[in-house]
């Protein structure tokens, strides 16, 4: 049987774990809510201060990485992650905002078709924000918007998405990943039964962009969002990013700004908006430059290590995860599908104290998520998380449960993001 202490010397990806700032003797296992500071994210952070200090109002077009064309530059290298063309993509805004931005331009809600088609353990600002947009709509929420129900309340069955795909839905807005289980969801065969139907298809990344290869463009998706401060590693509120499939970028932004317009033209100062090619029309307001920065060192690593190679050894971390977890601690319930097409890159863990196990976890040197009301999610990320990092995790939680060291603190909830 192959050690864990092999497995790490045979990983291709080893050396990247240098890369990233860590306490020493910690077990980081929470880079699906946020991930860890790279050098790199550092140093590119550093510079683009720099150009500031450097060149004042002039940075926007001098320096390494002028601002005025850095998100464009950016997206270009973002795309191959989610397997889209490079002007499908924009480096812009956070999910929310531009749920709104997609909903704004895409949602064009009749008579016969008004519904927006959710689920039922979708993350809440999603929910939130589609609420609202509805109600600008002058629609009513509790009509207009339509929950997919989970059998078990942890996962969501394909064919029950599909039956939901009723004449009056316009639009599905669906996780690529479910933040509490750490399901898959069948992106490519959701969006054909859907436009089969004359529906829309947009999947939120948050839990899936950097731990996984996407193809959006080949699959269909007309739009998807998604933030970089997980297992991108962008840092806390680094800026998100957009993918709106090329059959689209005709449409004038529903919510249209300066940075939407043609760059050619943008200092025109015209009242009449150009809109620019691409999914760059559906920028708002003027990139974020410091919020951005980080996310420049993070696409170097992501270019070296490789997505393909990253999914890879992300498939073989939680494999040996969740199977040292049956084997160690089998009074926690494993809630995240079994197969590799069918689940992101964590593991989520069922029991009534999850509360109280986290903070044991985090006091034993392992950083764990906790999700209300009983979800311990673990989330070994193939860049920085080694294979006997994996077994410690397994080997702190055995030690907690079997002498109930969790029985030590309250099961009030700490605020995390």
């Amino acid at each position: 049987m192959v050690t864990a202490k092999q497995l790490d010397e045979l990983d291709p990806l080893k050396n990247f774990k240098d890369e990233f700032y860590m306490e020493e003797g910690q077990v980081y296992m929470d880079g699906n809510s946020l991930g860890l500071m790279s050098k790199r994210a550092e140093a590119k952070l550093m510079g683009l201060m720099d150009s500031w200090k450097s060149f004042g109002i002039d940075g926007w077009t001098e320096g390494e990485n002028p601002w005025f064309t850095l998100a464009e530059e950016m997206s270009a290298r973002i795309a191959p992650l989610v397997g889209a063309k490079a002007n499908e993509v924009m480096v812009t805004g956070s999910i929310t905002s531009n749920i709104h931005q997609m909903l704004s331009t895409l949602f064009q809600p009749t008579s016969e078709k008004s519904v927006i088609l959710v689920d039922e353990l979708n993350f809440p600002s999603d929910i939130y924000a589609v609420e609202s947009h509805l109600r600008l709509r002058g629609l009513n929420p509790a009509t207009a918007m339509r929950k997919v129900a989970s059998r078990n309340g942890y996962t969501l069955e394909t064919e029950d998405i599909v039956d939901q795909l009723t004449e009056d839905v316009a639009i599905v807005l669906l996780p690529s990943v479910l933040y509490r289980s750490g399901q898959l969801l069948a992106i490519r065969e959701i969006t054909e039964a859907a436009h089969a139907k004359g529906i829309l298809v947009g999947f939120d990344l948050a839990h899936s962009i950097g731990a996984m290869p996407h193809t959006l463009h080949e699959d269909g998706v007309d739009f998807a969002v998604w933030c970089h401060y997980k297992y991108m590693n962008s840092g806390p509120g680094g800026t998100g990013g957009l993918y709106i499939h090329e059959r689209h970028h005709q449409l004038l932004p529903g919510n249209a700004g300066w940075f939407g317009s043609d760059k050619a033209k943008q200092f025109d100062m015209d009242h009449q908006f150009s809109k620019a090619e691409g999914a760059g029309a559906y920028q708002i307001g003027t990139p974020n430059i410091f919020s951005m920065a980080p996310l420049l060192g993070s696409i170097e690593i992501f270019e070296e290590a490789g997505i393909s190679r990253i999914r890879e050894k992300s498939l073989q971390l939680t494999s040996l995860l969740r199977e040292q977890l049956a084997l160690n601690v089998p009074e926690l319930a494993d809630v995240t599908p079994r197969p590799d097409n069918e689940r992101g890159g964590h593991i989520a863990l069922s029991h009534p104290e999850a509360a109280r196990i986290c903070k044991a976890l985090k006091d034993g040197g392992v950083v764990p998520d906790f999700r209300a009301p009983n979800i311990i999610r673990l989330a070994p990320v193939a860049l920085y998380t080694s294979f006997e990092d994996v077994e410690r995790t397994v080997e702190t939680l055995k030690k907690i449960m079997a002498e109930e060291l969790y029985k030590n603190y309250s099961n009030e909830r700490n605020v995390v993001a």
